[in-house]
């Protein structure tokens, strides 16, 4: 059985639910074939929320980390390629925090990729039937905090884990005029699912040869 640590943010910015942590809770309670998954909710806060992804991944140590975070105004599953080493907080996060032009890490180095086949992930949860798509940019607030810092992690304290990061639409309710993106946090569940399960079969460098770069 590959063991599985996948983790949502608690609600930010006024929001009564976070999606993340919906499709994880949901991907834990009914987990794919062959995987046992626990999920860990973190706070939306800078610097806690690295402390309470390390205490997860001592706690539990798993095979393969997939960290969730929610992305407003996508319209569907994004799989980060990267997290990079700064904190430039638009909004404060949940403790009142806000770092401009910080880095995660001091001394770290500029960025971290994935060490999830990104490619093959999104083709995956795309045959599944579930909107997705290889994402760039995992932004500077705390989604990208916990994104380079899950790399960091496994660079220097656990490099026996593969880990990356994906971005979630709103929910429905949390958009309830339809007037931006959504999908039902099930939806992003059942995407999930078969996102982890190619993840657990396909080391990175076996990745998929296919276009799914961005002019912009």
């Amino acid at each position: 059985m590959t063991r599985v640590l996948i983790t949502g943010f608690a609600p930010f910015g006024g929001e009564r639910v976070n999606p993340s942590w919906q499709a994880a809770s949901l991907v834990a309670a009914e987990p794919p074939a062959g995987l046992t998954v626990t999920a860990a909710e973190l706070p939306c806060v800078f610097g806690k929320a690295l402390d309470a992804l390390r205490d997860a991944v001592r706690a539990e140590n798993p095979d393969l980390v997939l960290c969730l975070g929610q992305a407003g105004g996508r319209p569907g599953v994004t799989v980060e390629r990267v997290g990079i080493n700064v904190d430039d907080a638009r909004i404060p996060d949940n403790a009142g925090g806000q770092p401009i032009d910080e880095p995660v890490v001091p001394d770290g180095p500029a960025a971290y990729f994935s060490t999830l086949p990104v490619k093959a992930c999104v083709a995956a949860m795309r045959e599944a039937g579930v909107p997705a798509a290889v994402s760039n940019t995992a932004g500077t607030f705390v989604c990208n905090h916990v994104a380079y810092g899950l790399g960091h992690l496994i660079a220097t304290e656990f490099p026996h884990i593969r880990g990356g990061f994906a971005h979630v639409p709103w929910a429905p309710e949390q958009v309830p005029d339809g007037t931006a993106p959504a999908l039902p946090p099930a939806t992003v569940a059942h995407g999930l699912r078969a996102l982890l399960a190619t993840a657990a079969r396909t080391p990175a460098e076996q990745d998929l040869k296919v276009t799914e770069g961005a002019t912009h």
